[in-house]
């Protein structure tokens, strides 16, 4: 049977732009343009690349926030109105259900903003409709657009179009009026590059795409160079890195624990987290380098010296930046140090790589 695939507000944009678009998620999405993957990927790390993410579930709540507290690790209570937070989305046995980004939007503390993956988004909008019964609103807003606007020159580009939203704070948000409607901004994204997530009514995408596209230091970008471009970041993908065996410390995210939270053990798995955190996790992800130009993708085997399996592949691929594959993948903590030999089965043969310091690709947000 064929897939029966949705369409986001910028669908024919991507065929007038010539793209090629593949089955992601549910959605027909571009996975490149003509320029290609690495020609996308560069542009990115040099200017500004843009990319449709509207895929990803927006969500709005209206609930204290004790409850949300109840589902997440984080100490929403420091956060500030209109700050935002990664944080995760956890189940009773400490594994993760989905990888999210949370902004604050008032002073008292109960109405929030949600961008969830689009793979989970609607087991993440059940989840909240069955956790969180004093919500008084609940809303997958598939109405709208969400376009992520990445690269060095992001921020220039921004001012362009919207001279307010460029005084964000990295990981701050703000709402600004525009000839596109109203714009829900924040100053965040998926590359490691400085730039901006901007959340648009699904009626105005295309014609803000177009406004952004028509500045010379802009380009679209497909799911292909998103994927080098956060592999190369060390970033986190959910049914990669992170599902709902995988734990918060396995996955090198125990930064996303606040310090309140931890002190008070008051989340979901917090007995294993915790636990996890003041010894040793049952596995590492650490980051990849291996010899030779042979790409390691998902799943390929990790052993040791001895030949005895001690892990999996999680990612893997071409970094353009670096020109040279990299990978990230778990394995037990005697081999997580940074300089450990491994070894990856490729196609029958066992090829060397070392346990490496993500990210690969410094970070270039602004501070």
């Amino acid at each position: 049977m064929t897939e029966l695939l949705q369409h986001t507000p910028l669908h024919g944009l991507h065929q007038e732009l010539g793209a090629k678009l593949v089955p992601f998620a549910g959605y027909d999405m571009p996975v490149q343009y003509p320029d290609g993957i690495i020609k996308e990927h560069k542009h990115t790390r040099s200017a500004a690349g843009l990319f449709d993410v509207s895929h990803m579930g927006q969500i709005t709540l209206h609930c204290p926030l004790a409850g949300l507290a109840k589902l997440l690790p984080t100490d929403l209570a420091a956060l500030a109105p209109m700050q935002t937070s990664y944080s995760l989305l956890l189940n009773e046995a400490g594994g993760v259900i989905d990888d999210l980004m949370v902004t604050r939007l008032n002073e008292a503390g109960d109405q929030w903003f949600l961008v969830v993956n689009a793979s989970r988004k609607l087991i993440d909008h059940a989840h909240l409709r069955a956790h969180l019964p004093q919500a008084t609103t609940n809303s997958l807003h598939n109405d709208r657009a969400l376009l992520a606007l990445q690269g060095p020159q992001a921020v220039a580009v921004m001012e362009a179009l919207l001279p307010e939203a460029v005084n964000l704070r990295f990981m701050h948000a703000g709402s600004f009026f525009s000839e596109f409607g109203q714009l829900f901004v924040t100053r965040s994204g998926y590359t490691g590059e400085d730039g901006s997530e901007i959340s648009a009514g699904a009626a105005q995408a295309t014609a803000l795409a177009k406004r952004l596209l028509a500045d010379a230091r802009v380009k679209p970008i497909g799911l292909g160079a998103r994927d080098t471009l956060r592999l190369e970041a060390g970033l986190c993908l959910y049914g990669h890195e992170l599902d709902e065996t995988v734990s918060p410390a396995e996955a090198r995210l125990n930064w996303v624990i606040g310090k309140n939270r931890r002190a008070g053990a008051d989340f979901p798995g917090a007995q294993r987290i915790l636990a996890e955190m003041n010894g040793k996790p049952g596995g590492c992800g650490v980051g990849l380098m291996p010899e030779g130009r042979a790409i390691a993708r998902e799943q390929t085997p990790i052993f040791d010296g001895a030949g005895q399996s001690i892990g999996v592949v999680c990612s893997g691929g071409f970094s353009p930046s670096l020109e040279r594959p990299v990978a990230m993948g778990f394995v037990p903590p005697e081999y997580s140090a940074v300089g450990s030999k491994v070894f990856l089965e490729l196609r029958g043969q066992k090829i060397a790589a070392a346990v490496a310091k993500l990210p690969f690709v410094p970070h270039n947000y602004a501070r």
